[in-house]
């Protein structure tokens, strides 16, 4: 099989990055990977031409681990996909609501899911993997036990979905990035770029303030900022920002030059296309 059209991800079949990656990569094959090490590893060694990596969620908030990978991955990231995230109470064949006592999942999915496993009384039982609950839950094939998962992994595991859409917010969504072994930055002025970067300041006074001027000034629109220790020491912090323009452009160079000047390995993760997610969002919640 050609390298060319394999992508990676982190989990087993059927997990929602599998999913994601045949939404937005059709004609590829998806390489299930046990970590995120691992899915980066596969492309930088040439065993795939891309990794879809989950970032952050709009109910469990970020994925941790991966803002750490991102910048030592040796990756670039080339684009951006949202996800929303349905979940689906699976069981065996012959399974009923009022046959199953348990359910199992990752624990976000479960705690993504409290309202309906408090109705139906089941034993929350907490899993690495939500696709790998699934894998559990078809060996075990006891239609006391049931998993929350996705449809593909139904599909795949030939489990029954026993009630569909169980989240409790409709506004769950999963934003994953497209990373690949050499950048693929948009030409400019074809469209809305984001630019996703990280940084540490100086120890200086007010450097953070500072630093972050010089996109106030230049109209740059800065809709990410998160910071996170390094290498165990409180004294050391990264920031990872995500900003709207492209470094080619005029506002964004001069932000970044005067980023330069009161922060120290500035790093450009990756400059690609902004997902039309992005504003069909900010205009519903508008319209709100």
């Amino acid at each position: 099989m050609p390298t060319s059209n394999v992508i990676a991800f982190q989990g087993f079949p059927g997990a929602y990055s599998d999913l994601s990656c045949r939404n937005v990569f059709p004609e590829m094959t998806t390489l299930p990977c046990a970590t995120f090490e691992d899915a980066f590893a596969a492309v930088r060694e040439g065993r795939a031409a891309l990794a879809m990596i989950p970032v952050e969620n709009s109910v469990a908030g970020r994925v941790a681990d991966n803002h750490h990978l991102l910048p030592e991955g040796g990756l670039h990231i080339i684009g951006e996909h949202f996800q929303r995230v349905n979940h689906q109470l699976l069981a065996p064949k012959g399974a009923t609501l009022d046959s199953i006592k348990t359910v199992r999942s990752h624990i976000q999915a479960l705690s993504q899911c409290r309202k309906m496993i408090r109705e139906l009384g089941l034993e929350a039982i907490s899993h690495a993997d939500t696709a790998g609950a699934a894998v559990e839950i078809a060996k075990l094939n006891d239609p006391r036990h049931a998993a929350i998962a996705s449809s593909l992994a139904a599909e795949i595991y030939g489990l029954d979905i026993l009630k569909g859409s169980i989240e409790d917010a409709e506004h769950n969504t999963t934003r994953f990035l497209i990373l690949a072994r050499e950048p693929k930055l948009p030409p400019v002025g074809t469209g809305k770029v984001i630019t996703t970067f990280v940084f540490r300041v100086r120890s200086v006074p007010a450097a953070l303030y500072k630093a972050m001027g010089g996109f106030a000034t230049n109209g740059v629109n800065m809709t990410k900022l998160e910071s996170y220790m390094v290498g165990g020491q409180f004294h050391q912090t990264q920031f990872y920002a995500d900003v709207e323009g492209h470094p080619d452009e005029r506002p964004l160079r001069l932000a970044l030059e005067e980023l330069d000047f009161f922060a120290r390995e500035v790093k450009i993760l990756g400059v690609y296309p902004a997902n039309p997610f992005r504003y069909q969002e900010s205009q519903r919640v508008g319209e709100d």
